[in-house]
């Protein structure tokens, strides 16, 4: 009987261990999720404050900005613009219209061209011209810095870090912006 009890007890010792074990594994998954959120959060609330200090500053370009587009556009005319995101420079390179965003650091975000409809890949033109035969159509194509973790915001749209196409198709005063990508797939944006 006592061999009983003893493998009885041990059983029960075990279960104890096992179920303890799960629920600190249970209670550490849930702490590490509940830090990624907050990790989220401060991000996101640190990036608010940017932007909010950037409203605040004066409406003046940036003199580090100036600098650093020098530094990597060279000494050509430009014209400069700020608003709360980042400060724009607009030039003319190879015969192209050309936009140099850089943010509140003076770091290069991206760059958007003005582009031609024909210069969208195939697929793209195919489909467009097939959905949106009766719209007219501007295209942009943004390059995006791979050296700056900022996230570029266009069309009011914080966007992820890749280079894409954007087309404003315009009919009866109304916008739409598709994105396309560089391999020509086709997706909706936003409507102005």
């Amino acid at each position: 009987m006592k061999k009983v009890l003893l493998l009885t007890g041990s059983a029960l010792a075990m279960m104890v261990v096992t179920v303890n074990a799960q629920i600190d594994e249970t209670q550490m998954k849930n702490d590490l999720k509940k830090l990624y959120q907050q990790e989220k959060v401060d991000e996101t609330e640190v990036r608010e404050d940017k932007k909010e200090l950037r409203k605040l500053e004066d409406d003046e370009v940036n003199g580090q900005s100036r600098q650093a587009f020098f530094m990597d556009f060279g000494s050509i005319p430009v014209t400069w613009t700020t608003n709360t995101y980042f400060d724009k420079a607009t030039f003319t390179r190879d015969g192209k219209t050309m936009i140099a965003y850089y943010d509140q650091n003076a770091n290069l975000i991206g760059t958007a061209t003005y582009n031609n409809f024909r210069d969208l890949p195939v697929k793209a033109q195919i489909y467009i011209d097939k959905k949106y035969s009766s719209y007219g159509k501007d295209v942009i194509l943004f390059h995006e810095s791979e050296s700056n973790e900022t996230d570029m915001v266009l069309y009011g749209v914080e966007l992820n870090n890749t280079d894409n196409y954007f087309v404003a198709l315009t009919k009866n005063n109304q916008t739409i912006i598709l994105r396309v990508d560089t391999i020509g797939d086709v997706y909706f944006f936003k409507r102005l």
